[in-house]
């Protein structure tokens, strides 16, 4: 087995008893009492998998959650969130945040092994499929649904995503809005008001992907091309 988990916990006795359990499951274990330095032992450490206290000293849960997605060294670790609250809203914030997983204390440690193993199956299988595309500072990992501009994610909706990940993975090929709205939207382009909304799409992507969004070029008349190479 042998990954290293990073456990992230201010509750010293609740600290010893999953790295004692962990490592009894053949898991390598680094601990951290506080949020600040949990980022900074997760962008050392790599580890496989971070078990992540929602309420720490000083930093919380969350904002440590947040620096480690925008970090590109640790934005595709998987996180198991743990939380004294049982309410539905901490559960959804913790998830929007980046957390994988979302267990509320108390919990049984035979629950909280299964979720870990549950995760890092998940994870294994994603990087066996591993797709990341990358020109100039632009990097687009497909199975994290992430985009990155200089290491920054880019706060691209799931459409803007699509309509990214459909020009950068068509190698310079020109895509029509006919082609994009049937890839991206599902659409048969029938209307003009439907080619358009690629137009505006496109636009909005181009401003949120600053600098770099001038490499997805307008081939007049036809459609768009995604230009890798261009500088």
């Amino acid at each position: 087995m042998d990954e290293k988990i990073l456990i992230v916990e201010d509750e010293k006795d609740i600290a010893r008893m999953l790295d004692y359990n962990l490592k009894k499951e053949g898991y390598r274990t680094v601990l951290a009492h506080e949020g600040a330095s949990a980022a900074l032992l997760a962008a050392k450490e790599r580890p496989a998998l971070i078990i992540l206290d929602l309420m720490l000293p000083g930093l919380d849960g969350l904002e440590v959650c947040r620096r480690i997605r925008v970090d590109a060294k640790t934005a595709a670790i998987p996180i198991i969130m743990l939380t004294a609250k049982g309410e539905e809203a901490d559960k959804v914030v913790g998830l929007e945040m980046g957390a994988d997983d979302y267990v509320t204390k108390p919990f049984g440690i035979k629950e909280l092994l299964s979720r870990v193993k549950a995760v890092l199956r998940r994870s294994a299988l994603l990087g066996e499929v591993l797709e990341v595309y990358r020109a100039g500072d632009l990097e687009l990992d497909c199975s994290r649904v992430l985009a990155l501009v200089k290491g920054r994610p880019a706060d691209l909706t799931s459409r803007e995503f699509e309509l990214l990940k459909a020009l950068m993975t068509a190698g310079e090929k020109m895509l029509s809005r006919e082609a994009l709205l049937e890839k991206v939207w599902g659409l048969d382009a029938s209307l003009e008001v439907e080619t358009r909304t690629v137009d505006v799409h496109i636009g909005t992507l181009r401003k949120k992907l600053g600098a770099e969004g001038r490499r997805i070029v307008t081939v007049k008349n036809y459609g768009y091309r995604f230009e890798a190479g261009k500088k």
